[in-house]
């Protein structure tokens, strides 16, 4: 069914910077140059990168962009010459704390008939495939390139996250709003012709096969003339030349039947579409509980080894932790409970003296904030004395 879309900008580390919904089925090659205007509402006049797939590909978009003081990142879309894989190079290097290796191949290319010149940068996978990664930035190392185009799957990631912890995706209300009934799309109609004469051709491919191979397997010496083959395969051939005929009629029919028509014309319904105004506040809400998440993952990750794989999931056990809250002399003493496991505590025990050197206060208040983890309890028990007394005590019995 129709449907708008939200379109969602993350900076290079994956936090929101800004979501906004574009028009009802709007490609994102159509959708660039709006997202653009808000970015730039948003950063300022620095230069800007930006990083999308393959549906916004356009090198007449890429050169506006260009010219608009943004850089494009994008992979190569179409046909494209393969590289000799012995002139790609082995790089390696260390991003965002980890490293990372490929083999690259750095070159220029020309698109819009020469007119715009770009870097490409492709990578070969150990399978033996391809990937080609274009650019208007010149002042990055090929690895560096590639890095960043691939890292674009972070995006992926905080979809995914944010759908199964934050419900992004979830109704708000069912307010609608009218929708403007000017707009053009795409002609159903047309769509639909399109379709008929996919599947007719598709026929048409499949007779022409059959009635070649029975030409390519006619025996001379039974039917040594054209005339003779076509009486013999009478059938065969009729549906060729019907299956022909409803191609040419569908081509007919197509040529007079517009591309695009105005939705009002193609709706029998009032032209509607769900309001926007209170999924967009509660987005806003969504991307400040997010950024607010990353940050304090930031203060964990040296405190925690696995917090790349599982700090959020920490975080998550760590505001659901009960504790104790109690106001005196100017501060706002807050004391959580011990955590599933001791590493656990003490990460969020340094997480705690963390927040505590902001000195935050207490929203309506001068209380300041004070952050502390309740010391985990001692697992076994300690009894003084010998071992068997230890054993007599703890109720087991040994032998002599």
């Amino acid at each position: 069914m129709p449907a708008s879309t939200d379109y969602w900008i993350n900076d290079r580390s994956g936090d929101p910077l800004l979501v906004m919904t574009g028009e009802v089925d709007a490609a994102l090659m159509k959708a660039l140059p709006r997202v653009l205007h808000e970015v730039r509402e948003v950063v300022g006049e620095r230069r800007v990168t930006i990083v999308f797939d393959r549906g916004g590909w356009s090198p007449k978009l890429f050169a506006a962009m260009i010219k608009d003081g943004f850089d494009v990142l994008t992979y190569r879309k179409g046909q494209f010459r393969r590289i000799n894989e012995r002139r790609f190079i082995r790089r390696r290097a260390e991003f965002d704390g980890h490293w990372v290796e490929y083999l690259l191949h750095d070159q220029p290319v020309r698109l819009l008939k020469g007119k715009l010149r770009l870097r490409q940068v492709t990578r070969l996978c150990d399978t033996g495939h391809q990937t080609n990664v274009i650019t208007s930035r010149w002042d990055l190392r090929d690895i560096e390139v590639a890095y960043r185009m691939f890292e674009r799957w972070r995006q992926e990631n905080f979809f995914k996250y944010m759908r199964e912890e934050f419900l992004l995706d979830a109704l708000v209300d069912y307010q609608i709003e009218p929708e403007d009934p000017t707009r053009t799309i795409p002609n159903p109609e047309r769509r639909a012709l399109d379709k008929e004469i996919r599947a007719a051709r598709a026929d048409l491919a499949k007779l022409e096969r059959e009635y070649g191979a029975a030409a390519a397997d006619n025996a001379e010496q039974r039917r040594p003339t054209m005339r003779g083959f076509k009486i013999a395969h009478g059938k065969l051939g009729r549906q060729l030349r019907a299956t022909r005929a409803r191609v040419a009629h569908l081509f007919e029919r197509r040529r007079d039947v517009l591309k695009r028509v105005e939705v009002r014309d193609v709706s029998e319904r009032a032209v509607v579409k769900l309001a926007t105004e209170r999924k967009h506040l509660t987005d806003i809400i969504k991307m400040i509980a997010y950024q607010a998440e990353s940050d304090l993952l930031a203060l964990l990750r040296p405190h925690y080894a696995r917090a790349d794989q599982e700090g959020r999931t920490l975080l998550h056990e760590l505001f659901a932790a009960a504790g104790d809250i109690r106001a005196s002399d100017g501060e706002l003493q807050i004391t959580l409970a011990p955590l599933s496991s001791p590493h656990r505590t003490h990460a969020a025990q340094a997480l705690c003296e963390n927040l505590d050197q902001t000195a935050t206060t207490f929203p309506g208040s001068r209380l300041r904030i004070r952050f502390a983890m309740r010391p985990p309890p001692r697992i076994g028990l300690a009894f003084p004395g010998s071992p068997a007394e230890r054993s007599t005590a703890s109720g087991v019995a040994t032998a002599p």
